[in-house]
């Protein structure tokens, strides 16, 4: 069994005195681990660096075995990263997020994704929206899509801007007045592709959002919770934005 594929650096534990287990998200193969030689050694190290994007080769003698990864580095990014401390939280979180989904189950959405967050790492505003973007689409990724593309009450399918709690579908600003209190706000960058520049306000509402449907839906029945790096992630966000 041979693949060649493009994927981003997870993680990585050392194996033995030399070799690795390398996690990579990749484009066509999805969540996968396999073992680098040498991978704990001074040459390979600064490349298998969560964040970093490489070019795997993956054999096996069979499908289910771990196999062995030959990595060369594409975007060796990670390096000019380290003195931003947001972008040291958000591609711990990233890293996170994508190990919810289940291992070697493809998802080519989501390469290109991380890509582009990691790329605008620099860029708090635009980061932030990207990331909060992520989140949702992995809901969905996941199974557990939210319907916004209409109010939940009244199918209207302008001002929308609540999710209801209960069901993840949005609701009106009308039909909403009334329970506004319970209802989560759904900000116009997460649903419209030309939304204007979204506020830190905007993003730290979007986190909320899909923070709620990740822990209900997802973590929460897996027993599990977020890690420190995703508080963490929007505290330096929003430490680091523009006094509006």
């Amino acid at each position: 069994m041979q693949w060649t594929d493009e994927g981003i650096v997870l993680g990585v534990k050392r194996h033995g005195e030399t070799s690795s287990i390398l996690e990579l998200m990749t484009r066509e193969h999805g969540r996968h681990l396999g073992l680098v030689r040498g991978g704990a050694g001074r040459m390979l190290r600064p490349v298998l660096q969560a964040g970093n994007l490489v070019n795997a080769v993956w054999r096996a003698r069979l499908d289910q075995h771990l196999g062995q990864f030959v990595i060369e580095g594409l975007n060796l990014r990670v390096g000019a990263m380290l003195t931003q401390s947001h972008a040291v939280y958000g591609v711990t979180h990233l890293a996170a997020l994508c190990r919810l989904l289940p291992e070697r189950d493809p998802h080519p959405a989501i390469v290109p994704m991380v890509e582009a967050i990691l790329d605008h790492m620099s860029d708090v505003a635009i980061v932030g929206a990207l990331t909060a973007q992520f989140e949702l689409h992995l809901l969905t990724e996941l199974g557990f899509g939210l319907e916004l593309d209409c109010c939940a009450l009244t199918g209207a399918r302008e001002e929308l801007i609540y999710v209801s709690p209960k069901s993840g579908r949005a609701v009106s600003r009308t039909a909403g007045e009334p329970w506004r209190d319970r209802l989560l706000r759904l900000p116009p960058f997460l649903t419209e592709e030309d939304a204007a520049d979204p506020s830190m306000r905007d993003i730290a509402d979007g986190f909320a959002l899909t923070g709620y449907f990740l822990l209900r839906r997802v973590l929460e029945p897996r027993g599990a919770g977020f890690a420190e790096a995703r508080d963490s992630f929007i505290a330096t966000l929003i430490a680091r934005a523009p006094t509006e």
